[in-house]
């Protein structure tokens, strides 16, 4: 397989979206996931965009994708998927990409740093709100979170652990700004981020009310 080339120009910005959906653009292109030729191609590009450092081994590749295949059968579908998800990004020479390419044997997804994932701006951005105790960074994190972790690939099991893992962080990020304002005397504030919370998940949010609300809805006539 080929290492990183630069085709026909400049690589573009490359944004991937994995919270509530799923898409890419590639520079002023969006390509959404209905439009991918092969399921296994985009399945790629997820498991790409959501590992550490956006590289993976080819085997970590191999066993999420192809599980039940034969070692050799699963790296003839791994030169497949490739080619497609090349494809679909726009290369027109399948065998030299900018966005996806193997070194050595790590395939790696944007190495030369062109890339966006929501995941990690969201994540990034409840880094950001947990050491300022800003109100408006923990609102900015919140925001970023559109959704579950890719909800069409719920019985992934691949998925599954990150997607509880972001959930978690953001339901703590709405108890954490509901504890944040009531500290400030802000109780309005406080009780709406509650309010969210308690339609997210309402057990959880049952259980911030009982020792982070009761005061501030006292104060304020009991109102929910």
């Amino acid at each position: 397989m080929s290492g990183c080339h630069s085709v026909g120009g400049e690589a573009e910005t490359v944004r991937i979206r994995l919270l509530g959906g799923f898409s890419v653009s590639v520079g002023n292109r969006t390509i959404q996931e209905n439009t991918w030729r092969l399921r296994k191609a985009v399945g790629l590009v997820k498991l790409l965009a959501l590992s550490p450092a956006h590289r993976l081994h080819r085997e970590q590749l191999l066993e999420p994708l192809w599980p039940d295949l034969a070692p050799k059968a699963a790296v003839n579908n791994l030169h497949y998927a490739l080619h497609n998800a090349r494809r679909t990004m726009g290369i027109n020479q399948a065998s030299a990409s900018p966005y996806l390419c193997f070194q050595g044997e790590w395939l790696a997804l944007c190495p030369e740093g062109l890339l966006w994932v929501d995941v990690e701006a969201f994540e990034d951005a409840a880094g950001v709100a947990r050491r300022t105790h800003e109100p408006a960074a923990y609102r900015r994190a919140i925001e970023l979170y559109a959704g579950e972790l890719l909800p069409v690939d719920r019985y992934e099991d691949w998925a599954e652990a990150r997607r509880q893992e972001l959930r978690g962080t953001f339901l703590s990020l709405l108890a954490e700004l509901a504890l944040l304002y009531e500290g400030r005397g802000e109780h309005e504030s406080a009780i709406e981020a509650l309010q969210r919370l308690l339609v997210e998940e309402p057990a959880r949010g049952g259980t911030c009310r009982t020792d982070a609300s009761v005061r501030p809805l006292r104060e304020t006539g009991g109102r929910p």
